[in-house]
């Protein structure tokens, strides 16, 4: 997102021109399920980013004298509601790394089961209402900035490690990027060990959420020996521990908002 960034400074834009660059940047047709422009705005110069928004930024943006806010993750609207469709994303990515069609599209049907009933929980026009009464221009950019740090991460693995490389050759391409190198949460194998084979491998990102157990455990199946996640949910890790105990498979946490840091910078 760093050449978005050099071409919004300098003049004045509106939240529908930062939506499409960004959209540009990842290489999207259309805005994703899980991004929205909430509260539109023009003649917009000076913006805050926060990974996370809630109605203490917005009101902190507002006293300090921003144009827009702009968040990484979903704040309502018909983001929440959409969620489960980005989930489909994970599909692609587990085809291209060799699981059959009907084994990607049955793990995502199993991610939408999960999440999908939680989208009613939520409190959908909270932070856009309070964008709203203070007249401050809102937004949120997710899949698109997350899909760009896939991309990038995914592709200085590729152009890092060589043949017979091992898990810890991979970490560290990873390490040396700014974001992980001041995390204070460093990069973890969950499953296997840096000292094991790299073997067949992929990295998952930019689909919404993780795919936890089924996405992971398909790309097993498919034959992957190491699946680079960005978090997981614990009992989503004990159960892959369960079932592959017998295999030598490595399952690599970066870190959620590194991670996320690298596709927004």
């Amino acid at each position: 997102m760093g050449s978005l960034r050099r071409r919004l400074f300098g003049g004045l834009v509106e939240t529908e021109r930062i939506m499409a660059l960004a959209l540009e940047e990842a290489g999207m047709s259309r805005t994703p399920e899980d991004s929205e422009v909430y509260v539109p705005g023009s003649g917009l110069k000076r913006a805050m980013f926060g990974v996370d928004i809630d109605s203490g930024e917005l009101a902190l943006a507002k006293q300090m004298g921003f144009d827009a806010v702009i968040a990484h993750h979903p704040c309502g609207g018909a983001t929440w509601a959409g969620f489960p469709a980005v989930l489909e994303r994970h599909a692609k990515i587990m085809m291209d790394a060799g699981v059959p069609a009907a084994e990607a599209h049955a793990a995502v049907e199993a991610l939408k089961d999960e999440h999908g009933p939680r989208t009613h929980l939520l409190n959908y026009d909270r932070l856009p209402s309070v964008a709203r009464m203070l007249g401050m221009p809102f937004m949120n950019i997710h899949a698109p900035a997350d899909e760009v740090g896939r991309r990038v991460m995914h592709e200085a693995i590729a152009k890092g490690v060589r043949e017979g490389a091992r898990v810890a050759d991979a970490v560290a391409t990873l390490a040396a990027f700014p974001e992980f190198a001041h995390s204070p949460h460093p990069i973890v194998a969950r499953m296997g060990a840096f000292e094991a084979p790299l073997g067949r491998w992929t990295f998952v990102h930019g689909a919404g959420t993780n795919g936890g157990y089924p996405v992971a455990s398909a790309l097993f199946r498919a034959g992957l020996d190491t699946v680079f996640y960005i978090h997981i949910d614990p009992a989503h890790l004990k159960r892959l521990k369960e079932d592959f105990r017998a295999r030598a498979k490595n399952l690599v946490v970066t870190g959620h908002i590194a991670s996320d840091s690298v596709g927004i910078n």
